[in-house]
């Protein structure tokens, strides 16, 4: 069975409302966080989901964490919640997933800052500095580029090893620029907390993520 790849934009955040891009990693809003718990009660493809990739932007976590209960791993949830299943959905953090600029808005937060946020989320993975806007992570176009391709090949050997489980999708959570980029269309613009679904493929130009009808 093939792997299909659902891209998530991360729900309303506090600058999408104030237009305060100063302000560093911001949260959902309260609007937000029901956009959120809307996604995973509208999502059609639980059943199918073995991991989830996210970035590691706080709004994008959250909009993870509040979506998908259902679907991750009992792991990344208090056991007072009530949240996760047994041996659910595995859940990486993805640095390259982060959005393109290097707006306060759009940089993220420490790894410390994150650890304190979600401790029971697994941090040892990502790198201290994953968040300055440098190098592999600046908003110059050869690295952004660079970053969606990392990522595109990144869903496609998740997608190649979950190949003989009875998960095989991914489901990607990242930012609505970085989006365009990743998928090579600018004019796609979902909703926040909308998603579209996409077959993974190769050719020889690399792997490519082929809207599913």
């Amino acid at each position: 069975m093939d792997s299909k790849a659902h891209l998530v934009r991360h729900a309303e955040s506090v600058h999408n409302v104030t237009h305060d891009f100063s302000q560093l990693d911001p949260d959902l809003t309260p609007l937000g966080l029901r956009q959120a718990t809307g996604l995973g009660q509208l999502f059609p493809y639980a059943p199918q989901v073995g991991v989830i990739i996210t970035s590691p932007l706080k709004r994008a976590v959250q909009t993870t964490l509040t979506a998908f209960p259902h679907i991750l791993d009992k792991r990344y949830f208090d056991s007072e919640s009530g949240h996760g299943v047994e041996d659910g959905a595995a859940l990486f953090l993805d640095p390259d997933l982060q959005e393109r600029s290097a707006l306060p808005c759009d940089t993220g937060s420490p790894t410390k800052v994150l650890e304190a946020a979600f401790p029971r989320l697994g941090f040892q993975d990502l790198a201290e500095g994953w968040q300055v806007k440098e190098d592999l992570y600046s908003a110059a176009d050869e690295a952004v580029e660079e970053r969606a391709l990392r990522v595109r090949s990144r869903i496609a050997a998740i997608g190649q090893d979950l190949q003989h489980q009875r998960r095989t999708d991914v489901v990607v959570v990242t930012h609505g620029v970085f989006m365009k980029v990743l998928l090579g269309d600018p004019d796609i613009d979902l909703p926040k907390a909308g998603w579209r679904s996409y077959a993974v493929g190769t050719h020889s130009s690399g792997v490519i993520l082929s809207p599913l009808e």
